[in-house]
């Protein structure tokens, strides 16, 4: 599968939205107000319910019919990535939820350079390693021993999301529609046992259909699209400009104002970003030949 110019602009631009839209997930369950469980089961359920909607007829779900043993670990890695999300945010702080979550990109270059035997591009190498310098000047001081389940958490979650992205890397065929709604039956399934959903205040169900019905539908959608187009690690790198943009929307709308470090991690993380990107862009347009399975240098 060759890859244009176009291609890669296109898989930045999914990333880099999709990631925008994901940013806004901390928030929401804070203002959601109500136990992990409720928001696990409601998000799941409703992004299975809307996403679902759009595979009726079974078109969506023939690229599936062909691979259901991958079809069925990426569904389940979605599903466990949404649940331990929540858990984490709701038993840790979320400062030390995204710095964990940091770690995807690693993971996704790992089990690329393990498992699809794909090289990772020198470059996206050097991005990893200085974002991740970011990540600690954004949290120099912050993390601590309190709410270790909760890390244990967000770093299962961060290795779920390697794992997915590089799965759907080496399947770009497979529809991601389905596969979201799936994975999002999954967690509601098993949120379900410990969940009370009909005991939720009106701004409770407005917020998890919010997050249900838009936010994560079309955030993940643009994310595991994007794997099309780009390596499973430069996909998961974007995942770091969630901890920046996580951190300004509490700022914003929870007056949690960030420290100098924050901000100049932020910075750093940002530039790392736009330097990874341009590269990149300028690879393909100047006609490198960049083939699944084997990335030039």
């Amino acid at each position: 599968m060759s890859f244009s110019f176009n291609d890669h602009g296109r898989g930045l631009l999914m990333a880099a939205a999709g990631v925008t839209v994901l940013s806004v997930d901390s928030l929401l369950v804070r203002l959601a107000a109500t136990d992990g469980w409720n928001i696990i089961f409601w998000r799941g359920g409703l992004m299975g319910l809307s996403l679902g909607l759009l595979c009726l007829g079974g078109r969506r779900l023939a690229t599936l019919r062909g691979h259901l043993g991958i079809s069925s670990v990426s569904a389940i890695l979605l599903g466990v990535t949404s649940t331990l999300f929540v858990l984490a945010v709701m038993n840790t702080k979320v400062a030390n939820v995204v710095v964990i979550l940091s770690a995807a990109p690693l993971f996704a270059a790992l089990f690329t350079r393990c498992f699809l035997h794909e090289p990772v591009a020198l470059r996206t190498w050097l991005a990893i390693a200085l974002a991740m310098f970011g990540m600690l000047l954004v949290f120099s001081g912050s993390l601590s021993g309190d709410g270790l389940v909760g890390d244990l958490y967000a770093l299962i979650a961060a290795a779920a999301v390697g794992g997915n992205l590089t799965l759907l890397r080496r399947h770009p065929d497979l529809d991601r529609i389905p596969l979201i709604a799936i994975g999002g039956g999954i967690s509601a399934l098993v949120a379900l046992p410990m969940a009370t959903p009909l005991a939720l205040t009106p701004q409770s169900y407005g917020v998890l259909a919010l997050m249900g019905l838009l936010q994560m539908p079309l955030a993940t959608a643009l994310i595991n699209s994007a794997t099309r187009y780009l390596p499973s690690a430069e996909v998961a790198l974007f995942y770091l400009v969630e901890t920046v943009l996580g951190t300004l929307w509490v700022w914003w709308w929870l007056g949690e104002q960030p420290p100098q470090a924050t901000l100049l991690g932020g910075s750093v993380i940002l530039l790392t970003l736009f330097i990874n990107a341009w590269l990149g862009l300028r690879q393909s347009g100047n006609g490198g030949v960049r083939q699944y399975g084997r990335y030039s240098e």
